[in-house]
């Protein structure tokens, strides 16, 4: 089984691209989307449909949104925190949280607040969403079933996750953000990529301005965690560039892994 997550920046207007790209992964099973910012009526979903694609949505005009694309219709879906956890109910304003069973793995598919700037009240918000997330995992990790966690977390878990390590402290890469994602992984959480590319220089994200691409200013913010059940079952993880390297592309790269089930 093949699983990416990719931060799409809009699903209108990269959907040739995305198109384009799923069309080149012949073995693709399951395609994460995040910031789709179309509201659910409005998804594109005829265009995977026609390719043979189920299509799960969870959107919102503008912002947010997350998005299921797979080959098998699955065989449960969940949206947002509320149903497993109703004390965090008014998180799901913000549609940011979807999964789906595929083969019994619990897929999630996230889109992680950014948080501004250190200190702000979105940078607030973060840290409470993150808590909440980690609340969350629990109750489905007690469920039993192997969990793949995934999508754009808007964190470089370390300082070799970024171009210049001196911006750890900064939105992204500051030390609560950190360590909010750190207590996460301590639930079992494995970074699928960091398995199997341990070196720095690896990023999934590049700021638009000032020829961050070009020159390889980047981030790596956009991860696939395996719970216990699954850390054995992954074969290989990568970056895919060349999206990144269109015009007029998403900021981010997808991530691709692959689990031997």
């Amino acid at each position: 089984m093949q699983v990416a997550t990719w931060n799409v920046n809009s699903i209108r207007t990269r959907l040739s691209q995305v198109l384009a790209w799923l069309d080149k992964q012949g073995s693709l099973d399951v395609l994460c989307l995040q910031e789709t910012k179309v509201v659910d009526e409005d998804f594109p979903r005829a265009a995977f449909e026609e390719r043979g694609f189920h299509v799960e949505v969870y959107g919102q005009k503008a912002y947010n949104g997350v998005a299921l694309i797979s080959r098998e219709v699955p065989e449960k879906v969940e949206r947002g925190f509320g149903a497993l956890l109703p004390t965090a109910a008014e998180l799901d304003e913000q549609k940011r949280l979807i999964g789906g069973l595929y083969r019994g793995i619990r897929i999630l598919n996230l889109y992680v607040p950014n948080g501004e700037a250190v200190g702000s009240d979105k940078y607030a918000y973060k840290l409470r969403w993150l808590a909440c997330l980690k609340e969350y995992l629990q109750l489905a990790l007690d469920q039993g079933q192997p969990i793949l966690l995934c999508g754009d977390f808007n964190i470089a878990p370390e300082d070799r996750d970024i171009y210049d390590p001196s911006k750890a402290g900064e939105i992204m890469a500051s030390e609560p953000e950190r360590q909010a994602l750190r207590e996460i992984l301590a639930l079992g959480f494995e970074d699928a990529f960091r398995k199997f590319n341990p070196a720095p220089g690896h990023f999934s994200w590049w700021d638009y301005r000032a020829g961050g691409f070009q020159k390889n200013r980047g981030w790596r913010i956009d991860h696939l965690y395996l719970s216990p059940l699954l850390q054995d079952k992954a074969i290989a993880c990568w970056i895919d560039l060349e999206p990144r390297r269109l015009p007029k592309p998403s900021d981010h790269a997808p991530v691709v892994v692959e689990l031997a089930v």
